[in-house]
């Protein structure tokens, strides 16, 4: 299975069942990925910051490293490859607390909220999350059943998934609301 890296500030969808994407080292940034079972198409995006207004010249170059502009950004390549909002399993990793023992800027957890607060307008729920705590994470995407491995603190774990395998009916976790 080719394994397609997403670095930081950075975002793919694909839909090749013979693929998986990978995300390494989330530490106060924000892995969110997601997958439509039906479409069988996933995308995981990478960010750093909340909010592109600490820099709208970075986030006109790069919307990917802010999750109010990134998220939209996964979105929009999703459905461009035939994926819909409501079909969407989302799981979201990172937010950690890391080398700010004062608490002063508290990315991760403002990550955290403006992921909230995007899905949340999309009208998306999160099924997993994994966030907050001071390890850092890698979430792995496996784009022919949409199963997702969250590696952290030494150990492998898969969260629940949309569980779609060749031949199998799809089982859709959310409603199919509008």
């Amino acid at each position: 299975m080719a394994r397609i890296v997403v670095g930081v500030a950075d975002c793919h969808v694909a839909a090749d069942p013979e693929a998986s994407l990978v995300t390494y080292a989330l530490g106060s940034c924000i892995g969110l990925a997601a997958y439509d079972p039906v479409a069988g198409v996933g995308g995981l995006l990478h960010f750093m910051l909340p909010e592109s207004s600490l820099d709208v010249a970075k986030s006109r170059d790069n919307p990917c490293m802010f999750a109010d502009t990134g998220i939209p950004v996964l979105l929009e390549r999703m459905s461009a490859h035939g994926a819909s909002k409501r079909r969407l399993v989302v799981s979201a990793a990172g937010a950690a607390q890391l080398l700010d023992d004062q608490k002063v800027f508290e990315i991760g957890k403002r990550n955290y909220l403006a992921t909230r607060r995007q899905l949340w307008k999309h009208g998306i729920l999160l099924k997993n999350e994994a966030v907050g705590g001071a390890d850092f994470r890698t979430v792995i995407l496996e784009l022919d059943t949409g199963r997702l491995l969250l590696q952290e603190a030494g150990r492998t774990r898969e969260w629940a998934s949309a569980s779609r395998r060749k031949g199998d009916s799809v089982v859709i976790p959310h409603s199919d609301r509008g």
